[in-house]
């Protein structure tokens, strides 16, 4: 009998057909959770050219200084350096070139309404390989926090680690 995954019985071998195997790639900016209050999440995919995933994917990629902005109604992902690919040639990619964000219309229009108001930005704070093995960025709306708020965040810490040692 032949089971789901399987090849038929070829002999006294049996080969299993593997699936996706899960990738635990994960970039993250430590730094924007320090520097901003998230207000909304959201989860976005990237439109990536040539060597990129590839670079992802060994992650080579780095999100610090990484924000969002509006262009011609659509959200574009700045300073979000992806190293160049070790075994690309001339056909490598910029490392540092504006990348598309991939949301919903309805998404994308509530952002950029947000982001009129005073104090608010879209900010960079995940990348990870998902389930279907494409790229995706989680984004944040975000308020700057100012500096009280940040030794707040710092005591709070503190007391966390704390109070997990005993």
């Amino acid at each position: 009998m032949q089971r789901k995954g399987e090849l038929p019985h070829l002999g006294l071998c049996k080969v299993k057909i593997m699936g996706k195997s899960k990738s635990n790639i994960e970039i993250k900016n430590k730094r924007a959770g320090f520097e901003y209050e998230f207000l909304e999440k959201y989860t976005a995919g990237i439109v990536l050219s040539g060597t990129e995933i590839k670079s992802i994917r060994s992650g080579k990629a780095s999100l610090a200084d990484s924000y969002c902005y509006f262009a011609g109604g659509e959200l574009y992902v700045k300073n979000m350096h992806i190293a160049e690919y070790w075994w690309g040639n001339l056909f490598n990619h910029d490392p540092r070139r504006d990348r598309k964000l991939l949301l919903n219309k309805k998404e994308l229009r509530k952002l950029q309404r947000a982001v009129k108001e005073k104090g608010l930005t879209i900010v960079a704070t995940r990348l990870f390989i998902a389930e279907n093995g494409y790229a995706k960025l989680n984004i944040a709306l975000a308020r700057g926090k100012k500096e009280y708020d940040k030794r707040e965040s710092i005591k709070e810490k503190d007391l966390k680690r704390a109070m997990e040692r005993f």
